[in-house]
């Protein structure tokens, strides 16, 4: 008998179940696409809903709800950009996971909006636009929805494509584009405009010095020492009760639960009184977490792990109390508008006669969370990853940086950006660090007596240029794209506003 054939072609029906696990794995990769931009589109339905529910039957009710569902976006924008700063040197030193430091973030932005928001969405609604140039209450309306919608999709695009900004330059900048676009020039208080463009050059840079300077402090007095433990237990309470006590100023110097800020000198005054008790709080308490632990960095890492998971939380905290403004500050004049109507006229909304409610402050609050939840992890990964690799040591000095130089700002009257801030000082430790791998005489003493080498303190330090030049610890295209996504976010945001104001005019009023 004649071998049989062996059969090349596939039987009809496998042909068939293949492909429709293809098209079932084709579907399933669709639905996860597009799980959050309709879990987004629900929670701006959700939030019409909520609003009306607050607003039917008053006067204007169809407006208040539009700007409430545009808030919402906004609010879920600022989530997925701007929150990334507060946990991603956390998560990107590995001292807490992604899905951890969403859910912190997530909770604490939304304490902060809530408890703590309301005494800051003033500055946006009428610190721009001068008092009494925009008195007709319908200008001011379409003007401050213009704002908002133009911040709201200048962030969505930043956010796509990968750069960190400023939200609050980005609304500043629609509130100015709108406020030109209702009133000309001379509608804006450039003196405002002035500082924030002086704070895109100095927070940055303080930002940057600072970590920088409290990173050679830990590699000097505790990495680069025979006895690692040791110092640690001497130095680690100390800089944890520094980070105590800069943060609650930072609290105070946002003015977190007040109408206006505390003064510089009484926050910093409460702050060093803070700092002092936590200091003599933790020495039992690092002294017993240091028990038993080797001479080396992976013991260090254990020891400021846990002030990183407070500083995230509390830098949650106060972002949600001082960016929901954000958000919530347009819709905030855009509801005082339509109530105050002909009778008072807006230029009393201009001026700050404002008032922010509860159920404006959850919208804020609940979107920026959700933003964070939906679309943050994208940019978490950048700070935290991306521009120089992190370990909590380093992560320490950047959130550490982040409170003192929002405090430093306070002392000089300087409007700072916590994106800035926070992105500058993860640049200033990448490069700090760069400098440090190529002068530091204590480092090249500590590695030569670990590989058994005699030291002399005359020797010149034994660089390899090439290997220098080809492990940058920065990387230069990140540093270079966010600089310039700065450079244009507030003159960006301005033209765009300008454009879309320009239009609403035309059709509603």
């Amino acid at each position: 008998m004649g071998q049989r054939r062996p059969r090349l072609a596939k039987p009809t029906l496998d042909k068939d179940l293949e492909k429709l696990s293809s098209v079932e794995d084709a579907a399933r990769q669709t639905s996860r696409r597009l799980a959050a931009p309709g879990a987004a589109l629900l929670f701006i339905i959700l939030v019409a809903i909520f609003a009306a529910s607050y607003v039917t039957g008053k006067p204007g009710a169809v407006i208040v709800i539009a700007a409430a569902a545009i808030a919402a976006y906004m609010a879920m924008n600022i989530g997925a950009n701007d929150v990334t700063n507060n946990i991603g040197a956390a998560v990107g030193a590995r001292a807490m996971t992604m899905a951890f430091g969403l859910g912190l973030a997530a909770v604490f932005e939304v304490a902060g909006a809530v408890i703590a928001g309301r005494g800051v969405a003033n500055t946006i609604a009428g610190g721009i636009v001068r008092g009494g140039v925009v008195t007709d209450p319908n200008i001011m309306i379409w003007a401050m929805m213009a704002a908002l919608l133009a911040a709201a999709l200048l962030i969505n695009a930043a956010t796509w494509l990968g750069a960190p900004i400023s939200t609050t330059h980005a609304i500043v900048g629609s509130v100015m584009g709108a406020g030109m676009a209702a009133a000309g020039t001379s509608a804006i208080d450039w003196g405002t405009i002035a500082g924030i463009t002086a704070s895109w050059v100095l927070s940055p840079i303080i930002g940057a010095f600072i970590a920088a300077g409290f990173l050679y402090f830990i590699k000097e007095t505790i990495i680069y020492r025979a006895d690692k433990i040791a110092a640690a237990r001497t130095w680690v309470p100390v800089l944890t009760g520094i980070m105590a006590g800069a943060f609650v100023a930072y609290l105070l110097a946002l003015g977190v639960g007040y109408e206006g800020n505390v003064s510089a000198p009484l926050a910093t005054l409460i702050g060093v009184i803070s700092g002092l008790i936590a200091w003599r709080l933790l020495v039992p308490f690092v002294a017993r977490q240091a028990e038993g632990l080797e001479n080396r960095n992976q013991s260090l890492r254990k020891l400021f792990r846990l002030p990183l998971i407070f500083s995230a939380a509390l830098m949650s905290f106060a972002h949600g109390a001082n960016d929901v403004s954000n958000a919530i500050g347009p819709l905030a004049a855009i509801a005082s508008a339509v109530q105050a109507g002909a009778t008072v006229g807006a230029g009393s909304v201009a001026a700050g006669g404002v008032t922010v409610t509860f159920w404006e402050l959850v919208i804020g609050g609940v979107g920026i969370s959700l933003g964070l939840l939906l679309y943050g992890p994208k940019l978490v990964k950048l700070v935290g990853g991306e521009i120089t690799k992190l370990n909590p040591m380093r992560a320490f000095c950047v959130s550490l940086s982040t409170a003192l130089t929002v405090l430093v700002a306070s002392w000089i009257a300087l409007p700072v950006s916590s994106t800035h801030i926070a992105v500058g000082a993860v640049f200033g430790v990448g490069f700090f660090r760069e400098w440090y791998t190529r002068h530091s005489r204590r480092r090249y003493e500590y590695i030569r007596v670990r590989a058994g080498k005699d030291v002399d303190p005359e020797e010149p330090i034994e660089r390899n240029e090439e290997e220098i030049q080809r492990r940058f610890l920065v990387r230069r295209s990140h540093f270079l794209s966010i600089v310039a996504a700065w450079m244009i976010t507030l003159p960006a945001s301005a033209v765009l506003a300008a454009v879309i104001a320009t239009i609403v005019f035309a059709l509603f009023t």
